[in-house]
């Protein structure tokens, strides 16, 4: 498989898990910056889906990620920022209680657009869908609210 091949993957992965999201989509992350996945959460949300994201609070000072942040909390999808570790490194989505993704892909243009990486999507599985909850959960309940700057 080509390097193209493998980031296309990684990307329409990523975007799956987002639009196929029914009733609620829980995404824990490090580094924040696509435009691509902040439009595919703002969307979901105008589906009528329950969207809330958790970053890394250090990882996401920059003004890129500032402003993919901004277009999440315009359209009313709690984030919550967490620097109670040294990082908080996870890179996953929960869809439905049913849908896990995860892998290597951070949520920035580079990580789905040009990287060599890695993502996994397991459906079906109500059991481990929960355990990533579960930690989603504490790692939500640990972090602040990002408000907006304006």
């Amino acid at each position: 498989m080509s390097q193209q091949n493998v980031n296309t993957t990684a990307s329409e992965s990523k975007e799956s898990s987002l639009f196929n999201g029914q009733a609620d989509i829980r995404l824990a992350g490090y580094s924040f910056t696509s435009p691509d996945v902040s439009a595919a959460l703002v969307r979901a949300k105008a589906r009528g889906v329950d969207v809330r994201v958790v970053l890394d609070e250090k990882a996401n000072q920059n003004r890129k990620s500032q402003a993919a942040i901004n277009v999440l909390t315009a359209r009313d999808i709690p984030v919550r920022l967490n620097g109670r570790y040294a990082a908080l490194h996870d890179k996953f989505i929960v869809a439905d209680g049913r849908t896990v993704e995860t892998g290597s892909v951070n949520y920035t243009r580079a990580g789905t657009r040009y990287n060599s990486e890695n993502a996994l999507v397991i459906e079906g599985m109500p059991e481990l869908a929960d355990r990533y909850l579960q930690h989603w959960q504490s790692r939500w309940d640990a972090g602040t609210d990002y408000r907006l700057p304006y």
